[in-house]
């Protein structure tokens, strides 16, 4: 349980950080890609082994790892396009209600099973996540932009499922901090190259503010990814267990975070959604 709280944590932390970013004005493009490159750095130190870098193609998780870091640029990108076009709240909530994905996948392909209390505590995730999100004064979701949000919504899916699949079949657990090394490093290389078809039109550099901002960004990112692989481990817990624990923790704490650090103004909905998230996490984890 220890590895699953400290995923949430760092989880949580990086919204405070991009909460931050729009605070200083950091080139969230340029931080997002320092961040990745900074999370495969710190990937590769805390890898006890040595490190034969001709040897990691040969890995049977490597070419994972590559359509990971693609899907990470990817879905970055549809959240903030779906952000503007449709509002945070969409955003967020079509990204954790993603949770339904992996769960899935655990109960069709690992033959997991969920009983009566879990099954109703994951349907009480899937209102708390809506409930914590939305704001008072939400952008309504028109029929011709729903695309964005369904797109972030499977992409999410696909990246935690993909997770869990590699951890159960293919990383060995004395491999982790490689594989999360590698996979940052795959998400740095694709953005290094869209960064760089980009600059052809405007050529822009980075600031130290947004240099800073992106190594703090890639610490939190690593050590949540490496943690949550951690958790999913554990004997005790099934994959719906921790990816349904993990989301709906985030979004409570994340919440929390914004009133406490920010003055963010909450809800009679926010709160309810809370609750409910109090009350899901305790019926997933504990029966």
């Amino acid at each position: 349980m220890l590895d699953l709280a400290l995923s949430i944590l760092f989880s949580s932390l990086i919204f405070v950080v991009f909460k931050l970013y729009d605070t200083y004005k950091i080139q969230t493009l340029y931080a997002i890609i320092i961040n990745y490159v900074v999370a495969s750095a710190v990937g590769m130190f805390f890898y006890e082994k040595k490190i034969e870098l001709f040897e990691i193609p040969a890995k049977p998780w490597f070419l994972g790892t590559l359509v990971l870091g693609i899907l990470f640029i990817v879905v970055f990108n549809l959240m903030a396009a779906t952000s503007q076009r449709s509002g945070v709240s969409v955003a967020s909530v079509a990204t954790k209600m993603s949770l339904v994905i992996p769960v899935i996948f655990g109960l069709l392909v690992y033959n997991e099973k969920l009983g009566a209390l879990k099954s109703v505590g994951i349907l009480l995730a899937l209102a708390a996540v809506y409930f914590a999100s939305v704001k008072e004064k939400d952008i309504p979701l028109k029929k011709n932009i729903i695309i964005l949000p369904t797109l972030v919504f499977i992409g999410s899916g696909i990246i935690d499922t993909s997770i869990k699949y590699l951890e159960e079949t293919l990383v060995p657990k004395e491999e982790f901090p490689l594989f999360s090394a590698v996979v940052f490093g795959s998400a740095a290389t694709t953005g290094l190259i869209f960064i760089t078809i980009k600059s052809l039109k405007k050529r822009t550099v980075p600031n130290i503010t947004t240099i800073l901002g992106g190594i703090t960004l890639g610490i939190l990112n690593y050590f949540s990814i490496f943690y949550l692989l951690r958790a999913l481990q554990h004997e005790n817990l099934n994959s719906a267990s921790v990816f349904t624990i993990n989301n709906v923790a985030i979004v409570m704490f994340s919440t929390l975070l914004g009133v406490v650090l920010f003055k963010e103004r909450i809800s009679i909905k926010n709160w309810v959604g809370i609750t409910l998230a109090i009350i899901s996490i305790l019926l997933v984890a504990f029966f």
